[in-house]
């Protein structure tokens, strides 16, 4: 089978998988762009995207530019000749950029395209309850997602499945389907085909802080997904009043209960042995949690937290 020369772009530890399986495969990597090293944590600490430590432990040659339209990295790019770029979880991308390779620019993405295109696929299909997703391999052009599909394939989303599990299988998938990808184009067996037409294609933008507190007013069932859409990261949050002190509460799992319970949305009931919240059409029991200057535990332990619940409220 015919080899191809590939140029990678990606940063987090989803596009290092992917890369891990081009490299290993019989195709052959010749240059890895990601981001820039930067400074993280209380000390300050440099530190390298996943992508860049895979690739420099690998001898791979690595391209860190901080703009992708600059024309010193351009021209690095065209000397090594590659026939495809594969992008894993990059960022956008100038036209002079994806264009540069004679077979096109091909990207990976977590969902069954058009719909969830845009930053948080993965989040959304949980918190939409989906039963299945997938990940797509697709054509850059100059619409975010919209490009010509190359494969796709389907995975079921599994009951109480939270967004960070689904993340770590769609990611050995993904990077399969790369493979596989880059196979189909060596051997010309692929046709591109336009993705559906879809009058309302389900979004799946970026989320900002403000889009994961937690809408008690659901039903039990979307607020169990919507956690379990935002477990582990971003994390969903609600804000507890301790006395007369606001502290955020994140919540990463838990439970429900259907009833008819005539007491207010949103209102908790908290002692030694439980802590519940009320919805629209039932209980939620939080699991696992985190309350602000606190590590992440479980219910036991944070309920051990308290000498007195009496002055606890939803805020």
């Amino acid at each position: 089978m015919k080899s191809l020369k590939v140029v990678f772009l990606g940063t987090p530890e989803f596009a290092k998988t992917s890369l891990e399986a081009i490299h290993q495969s019989h195709h052959e990597v010749v240059g890895v762009v990601t981001v820039a090293d930067k400074a993280s944590g209380r000390g300050q600490k440099i530190t390298q995207s996943p992508v860049k430590v895979f690739a420099v432990e690998n001898n791979l040659p690595v391209f860190q530019p901080e703009k992708l339209r600059n024309p010193e990295f351009l021209g690095e790019l065209r000397k090594l000749d590659a026939d495809v770029f594969v992008v894993v979880a990059f960022r956008m991308m100038p036209k002079i950029l994806f264009e540069m390779p004679k077979m096109g620019t091909f990207n990976l993405h977590a969902s069954l395209l058009p719909d969830y295109r845009g930053a948080a696929p993965i989040n959304y299909a949980v918190i939409n309850g989906e039963e299945k997703t997938g990940a797509t391999t697709f054509f850059i052009n100059e619409k975010i997602d919209e490009g010509n599909i190359l494969l796709q394939e389907e995975i079921p989303v599994l009951e109480d499945e939270n967004a960070g599990h689904l993340h770590d299988r769609l990611m050995e998938m993904g990077s399969k389907l790369v493979v596989k990808t880059l196979d189909g184009l060596a051997e010309n067996s692929i046709v591109e085909k336009p993705q559906p037409q879809v009058e309302h294609p389900k979004n799946a933008y970026k989320i900002f802080k403000e889009d994961t507190r937690i809408d008690w007013t659901k039903t039990s069932k979307e607020v169990h997904q919507f956690i379990l859409g935002m477990s582990p990261y971003p994390a969903a949050f609600t804000t507890l009043k301790i006395g007369e002190e606001e502290k955020g509460l994140k919540i990463f799992a838990g439970k429900f209960e259907l009833s008819n319970h005539g007491k207010t949305v949103g209102s908790l009931e908290i002692s030694k042995n439980e802590f519940k919240i009320y919805t629209q059409d039932g209980v939620y029991f939080p699991l696992e949690l985190q309350l602000e200057g606190k590590k992440r535990m479980n219910i036991k332990d944070f309920l051990n937290g308290f000498r007195s619940f009496e002055e606890i409220k939803l805020a």
